[in-house]
């Protein structure tokens, strides 16, 4: 059974050190899964670094720990990027986890035309919280090393430069002639992957992401939480990094 993980500062502790681990992620591990004196727990800043650790003190809404092993993980490539446009409701937050669990890097909120959700100003900063939780809590349940990177809402000029930057960019796209089986992914570093919103992606929002290839996943119209998901999978499923 998999050690259960929390997030703290460890970057730089050393075998042997204790640390402290309190706040949210304390008062987790301490009232609700009930850790006690003994046992053992994977401590990770989300950048790279996990520390088995033992417990040696159990308080009411924390713990300290004492770490016996650390490592430092890097970033496995190609590098996954999802665009993903605001969806309605709580579907964000389900596009969020799971894109998190299987492993993407970097998730872009967009403001595409035809988005039903809109953020402007508290809303704005109360949906990337949202999502930034839901991707730590993602990451955790993961085992993961990086909880991936949720920047600012994205205008769609901002979408065509992340496009620009990639080795791969894809749209995906329900009327669009070529296979996202079909791309060939040798020497493919970093991966864009573009998905709109229920309403579709516009014919503008089309022509200004010219540089990214129009893809459409097989017969079947996926819902914009569910899209970017299976995208993924069945490109990492092609790379070492599900291998």
């Amino acid at each position: 059974m998999s050690l259960p993980v929390f997030l703290a500062d460890v970057a730089g502790a050393g075998v042997g050190d204790r640390i402290v681990l309190d706040g949210d992620e304390g008062r987790h591990a301490a009232t609700v899964k009930r850790m006690r004196v003994g046992e053992q727990v994977v401590l990770t800043d989300g950048a790279g670094t996990s520390a088995t650790c033992t417990v040696v003190v159990a308080g009411r809404s924390s713990l300290e720990v004492r770490l016996e092993e650390s490592r430092y993980v890097e970033r496995q490539l190609p590098l996954v990027t999802v665009v993903q446009a605001l969806p309605k409701g709580d579907r964000g937050e389900l596009a969020v986890e799971v894109l998190t669990e299987i492993g993407v890097d970097r998730i872009v909120p967009w403001a595409a035309g035809r988005s039903v959700a809109v953020w402007r100003g508290d809303r704005e900063v109360k949906g990337l919280a949202k999502w930034r939780a839901t991707a730590r809590t993602a990451a955790k349940q993961a085992r993961r090393a990086w909880v991936p990177e949720i920047p600012g809402l994205a205008t769609t000029d901002e979408v065509v430069a992340l496009i620009q930057q990639a080795d791969l960019a894809v749209v995906l796209h329900e009327a669009a002639e070529v296979p996202l089986a079909d791309l060939p992914l040798t020497g493919v570093t970093s991966i864009v992957v573009v998905v709109g919103p229920e309403g579709g992606i516009s014919d503008d929002e089309l022509g200004a992401f010219a540089a990214a290839q129009a893809v459409r996943l097989g017969s079947s119209v996926l819902r914009t939480s569910t899209a970017g998901v299976a995208a993924v999978a069945a490109l990492l499923s092609r790379t070492p990094r599900w291998r």
